[in-house]
């Protein structure tokens, strides 16, 4: 049966925008996004959208008002609804059992809850959040006992591999679609449904299909595999500096390798963003779970290498500034956790700008997305005190202003504006000796080095 009315529970960095593109390409389908935040649904039917991602902004103004539709009326979307995806929150969990480790599901049970209240008829539900495997057990079995309408539900997997910062090139030609679903007539019925909603733009080849459990895990996998890869190469950036290798050198030579290839092989102060960590510290509690502590230890070394790389750059700085901060004022370039996005989710300057605040450093930080608010509440979150952001954090409008009398800059996002500063006029306004510690390397080492600055890049020394 074709696919009518499409309903997404959940307004954030994957529903608005995945939901934007299928209505978007889909002109036929009335898809609706749902969510009972006022203020972020209010900022969807805005000019200034919520999430920023490069294009973005034309694809929701293509199809919004048509048939894209962002809403706080969830139950009347769901009722409305021949498919709803669930793309509510799956933190990691900071209580109780699997404490640190395992995802929180309050957001995904609540949902299921509400699914089975409100419909009527026969529903397909697809998890579009990241879950822990065979969640889609405790979904059904939520559903099942709690329709009082006697509605009939089918339950898909279908993640997302969307990166933020290109999601819009990678909603429109993604390397694949995964959907799994159960090896029965009606599932397989609702796995060919959603399918030929991609279908409308994707061709037919790079649509997989799998069962519930191999699609849940492949998303924890996927994401395991790549944050291994940035660790490795960070692991192997301290070396560099030890021997005086240059990173970005070898990097290279062993991207160059077919078997390897040159993706996610670039050095920097570490990754974030609100999949890396979260998954890898799921898998590495499944693991345990499964009394497979070898293998979790395996997975849990991969957090532990990109928490020390952050702490790394950071003890880097204090020794190379005399060994101490106290007082200086430290130029930050970038707070988002990469460029073009305005996500600051387990960003790594969120971590540094803790660690220098500690030792009393003054912060002056720009970031051309993100906002003054989010970079006050991030600091808050991450321990500092009110108290101390009043006195020592500086947000400023311009990098300029940011380097201004500063004593050091890090940067630690690689916004492209970076790549292009001017270098002379950032010497003249900084205090000499002029140190650059570039976490993300964005700054030509050699230019910088000319210009008369002591430069220090990941893996490359001083």
């Amino acid at each position: 049966m074709p696919i009518k009315s499409i309903c997404c529970l959940g307004a954030g960095y994957v529903g608005g925008p995945t939901m934007a593109m299928i209505a978007a390409k889909c002109p036929e389908i009335q898809v609706t996004v749902a969510d009972m935040n006022e203020k972020r649904i209010a900022a969807w039917n805005s000019d200034t959208l919520p999430v920023y991602e490069p294009g973005l902004d034309a694809v929701v103004a293509s199809a919004i008002g048509r048939n894209l539709h962002f809403t706080t009326d969830i139950r009347g979307s769901i009722a409305a609804a021949d498919l709803i995806f669930v793309s509510v929150g799956t933190p990691t969990k900071a209580y109780g059992i699997g404490a640190g480790r395992a995802a929180d599901l309050r957001y995904i049970e609540s949902a299921a809850r509400l699914i089975a209240e409100v419909s009527e008829g026969n529903k397909i539900i697809v998890e579009k959040s990241t879950i822990p495997v065979k969640t889609a057990t405790a979904i059904k079995s939520i559903l099942a006992a709690n329709s009082p309408n006697g509605a009939t539900f089918q339950v898909l997997s279908n993640p997302e591999f969307l990166a933020e910062g290109t999601a819009v090139e990678d909603m429109e030609n993604p390397d694949r679609i995964l959907i799994g679903g159960e090896p029965t007539p009606e599932g397989n019925a609702a796995v060919e449904a959603l399918a030929s909603v991609y279908a409308k733009w994707i061709p037919r080849e790079r649509i997989l299909t799998t069962n519930l459990w191999s699609s849940e895990l492949s998303k924890l996998v996927a994401n395991a595999f790549l944050a291994q890869r940035i660790s490795s190469i960070n692991s192997i950036s301290a070396l560099c500096e030890a021997t005086g290798a240059d990173v970005d050198e070898v990097a290279r030579a062993i991207g160059m390798d077919s078997r390897i290839g040159s993706k996610f092989l670039k050095a920097s102060v570490g990754f974030g963003g609100s999949c890396f960590q979260k998954d890898i510290l799921n898998l590495v509690y499944l693991c345990d779970s499964f009394n497979l502590p070898h293998v979790a230890e395996y997975w849990r070394q991969v957090v532990h290498l990109n928490d020390w790389q952050k702490s790394r750059f950071v003890e880097k700085m204090v020794r190379t500034l005399y060994n101490t901060v106290n007082g200086k004022r430290i130029g930050i370039l970038g707070f988002a956790f990469k460029k073009d996005t305005n996500d600051t989710r387990e960003s790594a300057a969120i971590q540094i700008c803790r660690d220098l605040l500690s030792e009393r450093a003054h912060l002056a930080i720009y970031d051309p997305r993100v906002s003054a608010a989010t970079i006050h509440q991030d600091l808050l979150s991450a321990g500092v005190s009110e108290e101390l952001i009043t006195t020592n954090v500086e947000i400023c409008a311009d990098p300029y202003t940011a380097v201004t009398g500063a004593h050091a800059l890090a940067t630690l996002t690689e916004w492209d504006e970076f790549r292009t500063l001017d270098l002379p006029r950032i010497y003249d306004l900084m205090l000499k000796p002029a140190f650059v510690f570039d976490g993300r390397a964005v700054l030509p080492l050699d230019s910088l080095k000319a210009h008369g600055f002591d430069a220090f890049v990941i893996g490359k020394g001083v």
